[in-house]
């Protein structure tokens, strides 16, 4: 009896004549006598195999490698595919777990995440090369995961954080050294201005010192040496003015049984530096009567305490001197 058979576009037909090969029949109208002539289809779309290997790398890691084989049967061929492959899954798994176990024991962890691209190719040329006999096209080999054992990975992104960390440092680091250059070099710059500006100002005061003298030397006939008493003394009686008039400031003099006598001292020796003149209450240094005339305490008691009512400082009389003293001749 004749019947008609479609066959369907994505698929082709094995025509089967009381049990033996006959042909292929393609997608369409197609005859059959049945029941002496049998047909069976066989679909020609793109199937996933999806395949889960375990393996070790050379440095003794498990890894889990998924990968996904893009299938489909040549329809020329499908007759091979129909008679000679029972399950063609397993087939194509075991060609793809074989692969895979050959490449990975030969690379470390590292070179193993960074071969997946050419591990597919290899598993696309291995499978395809296995397969073709059987009717059997391989389009895409695809390896869509690798995945290690959690405390591994845990390991690897500690250090690739500590990898990180220390490239951070190394960048801090720099950049501190960078600011501490700048600011040494802003130091250095600072102190050759300060350091030009004190050579001028000593330059200046040089030059002050030089017309004073000058100065008094030609309208009051007095030597340098005397001149620069003067000037020191007058610079000393400004400073005392200034703690004076601060009101803040602290000057501490030393004080003890001979106070008096060392004070005594002290200004009898700063007057000896003048030149001295007749007098009464004049004292001839020295022992005898042609050395230098020095005044007597009286005299450089009123001396003194002019000086030092001109300088803003409190009185001399009535026992105000440092530690409650009375100047006494």
């Amino acid at each position: 009896m004749a019947c008609l058979v479609c066959i369907d576009t994505s698929a082709v037909g094995i025509n089967q004549w009381c049990g033996k090969f006959s042909h292929i029949s393609y997608p369409g109208l197609n005859w059959v006598c049945w029941p002496f002539q049998t047909v069976a289809s066989v679909s020609t779309k793109v199937m996933p195999i999806d395949v889960t290997t375990q393996t070790k790398t050379k440095d003794n890691v498990t890894l889990t490698v998924r990968s996904s084989i893009q299938v489909s049967v040549d329809p020329a061929k499908a007759d091979q595919y129909y008679f000679r492959l029972s399950n063609p899954h397993l087939q194509v798994t075991a060609h793809v777990d074989d692969c895979i176990r050959s490449a990975l024991p030969a690379l470390n962890l590292d070179e193993a995440f960074e071969s997946k691209e050419s591990m597919a190719n290899d598993i696309k040329a291995t499978v395809g090369t296995s397969m073709e006999p059987y009717g059997l096209i391989v389009h895409k080999a695809l390896v869509t995961d690798m995945q290690a054992d959690p405390s591994v990975l845990a390991a690897m992104n500690e250090i690739n954080a500590s990898r990180r960390q220390r490239d951070a440092a190394v960048e801090r680091a720099e950049a501190e050294k960078i600011l501490a250059v700048k600011a040494a070099e802003a130091e250095a710059e600072a102190k050759e201005l300060s350091g030009i500006g004190v050579a001028k100002m000593r330059q200046a005061i040089m030059a002050g010192f030089k017309g004073s003298i000058d100065s008094m030397s030609k309208e009051c006939g007095l030597e340098p040496r005397e001149i620069v008493h003067m000037v020191l003394v007058t610079q000393y009686l400004d400073v005392l003015k200034d703690f004076a008039q601060s009101g803040k400031a602290t000057m501490v003099i030393p004080h003890g049984p001979s106070a008096v006598s060392d004070m005594e001292t002290q200004v009898r020796n700063g007057f000896m530096q003048a030149k001295g003149g007749g007098g009464s209450n004049k004292v001839m240094a020295g022992g005898g009567g042609s050395g230098m005339a020095l005044p007597s305490v009286e005299s450089m008691l009123t001396t003194a305490e002019a000086m030092v009512t001109a300088a803003g400082l409190p009185s001399l009389e009535g026992g105000n001197l440092p530690g409650q003293l009375n100047m006494q001749q």
